[in-house]
């Protein structure tokens, strides 16, 4: 059996293959409902002797592809990409799609189980497992290497842990997908075919993540955290024109209604605690006990915030001209960027790593390298800075695309913005 397998790894029986169902080995189409390959290479395939999850696997060749990129989402390359991987995704739904994967326990790596097979047939399709590692029961390194590749396709916590994120997301059907996949195909194209300028920062909404883009390379990526369903993150076009470090923090509006004025309701020191000072048309300070929590009144007041290391936007607020008074800015709970659900700002953009991104942007504004920048930081001192070269800077919405040959990037469509309610998974809630 081990020279069998050795031929079989060597013959061409790639993932292209695999999903056409044209491969030499003679393997029939690929379905969810029809499993019936060659029956040779299924015994091969599914042989008790081929062991256990701990014996001769190998998870490093579960990979066909890495996952991380420097290709911006706006090139013509992710476009050239994304056409490779709706043919793709077209054979596979041609094929009859990918299993579902029926899970009744916690799957991760060492579990044996029935699901699992079902789990590597799934893996298979979409490329994330390679097929010479079978169809046993046992979830080894190779399956618990898939899934991890998976999950980081789709904007998961990589853990190799089948959890209910990764379930929902490995369930939603091929053709569902594959319609992903065409709707944003055109979003890119267009993106891709505007003059971004040599350099650019872009906001991908559905996947939270911002790209610094210089020369068509992705020089720095960030993640960020964005607006919540019932607070959503606008679709803009602007140039960053302003850095302002210990910023100010002034509430909008629908803040100060949907949030402080119920918190001031049941904690009047919330404000003096947060160093939020009320100020009125006139400019002139309000007493926070002089104002009637009971009502909305506050509304008509500004809500602003001393800079300091609680303040909500932190060491940083980043500027840029737009109509929705919206802006990127760091934050105080850097926790935060850790967690899956990442939607949970009233609209503005938090940025991590956010110094990193204010020197990218600085570097021709005489005066502000890193250090004079960490120590104006240290200062506390609210500071100004006028970027000398504005940058380019595009919120975009995009929740499918592809970085690579076989590397199909999917994501939540948390918005509900891509026409089937199945790809909105709930990471949003």
């Amino acid at each position: 059996m081990g020279n069998t397998m050795k031929k079989l790894g060597s013959s061409g029986l790639d993932r292209r293959t695999f999903l056409t169902g044209v491969a030499t080995a003679g393997l029939a189409a690929i379905s969810s409902s029809a499993w019936a390959d060659d029956p040779a290479i299924n015994d091969i395939l599914a042989s008790p002797r081929r062991g256990n999850w701990d014996d001769q696997f190998d998870a490093r060749s579960s990979a066909h592809a890495k996952v991380a990129s420097f290709q911006p989402i706006a090139s013509p390359e992710t476009v050239s990409f994304i056409q490779a991987a709706i043919n793709t995704y077209s054979q596979i739904v041609a094929n009859g799609g990918w299993p579902n994967v029926p899970v009744t326990t916690k799957l991760q790596l060492g579990v044996v189980d029935p699901s699992v097979p079902a789990l590597r047939k799934r893996l298979m399709v979409s490329g994330d497992l390679s097929e010479s590692a079978g169809l046993s029961t046992s979830f080894d390194t190779y399956v618990d290497a898939a899934v991890k590749r998976f999950q980081a396709r789709h904007g998961l916590p990589a853990d190799g842990v089948m959890g209910q994120f990764t379930i929902a997301a490995m369930n939603i059907p091929a053709n569902i997908r594959l319609g992903q996949l065409q709707t944003n195909l055109e979003r890119v194209r267009t993106l891709a075919a505007a003059n971004q300028g040599s350099r650019y920062v872009m906001v991908n909404i559905p996947a939270a993540q911002i790209e610094a883009v210089e020369g068509g390379r992705v020089v720095q990526r960030h993640t960020a955290i964005v607006g919540k369903i019932d607070r959503q993150t606008p679709i803009l076009d602007s140039k960053i024109s302003e850095v302002i470090l210990n910023p100010y923090w002034t509430a909008p509006k629908s803040i100060i209604q949907k949030d402080i004025i119920p918190l001031m309701r049941k904690d009047p020191t919330y404000l003096t605690r947060n160093k939020i000072r009320l100020f009125n048309e006139q400019r002139q300070e309000v007493p926070p006990e002089s104002v009637d929590w009971n009502t909305d009144d506050a509304v008509k007041l500004m809500f602003r915030q001393d800079p300091g290391k609680i303040n909500a936007m932190s060491s940083t607020k980043i500027n840029f001209a737009n109509p929705y008074a919206v802006y990127m800015h760091d934050t105080p709970q850097q926790g935060n960027f850790n967690k899956l659900m990442r939607f949970d700002s009233s609209g503005c953009v938090r940025v991590q790593n956010v110094r990193d991104l204010n020197v990218w942007l600085l570097r021709s504004t005489p005066g502000w390298d890193r250090q004079t920048m960490d120590a104006t930081i240290k200062s506390g001192v609210n500071t100004p800075i006028a970027v000398a070269d504005p940058v380019p800077l595009h919120f975009v919405y995009v929740s499918a695309w592809s970085t690579g040959d076989g590397v199909v990037q999917l994501r939540d469509d948390i918005y509900e913005r891509d026409g089937q309610q199945a790809l909105s998974i709930g990471t949003n809630t």
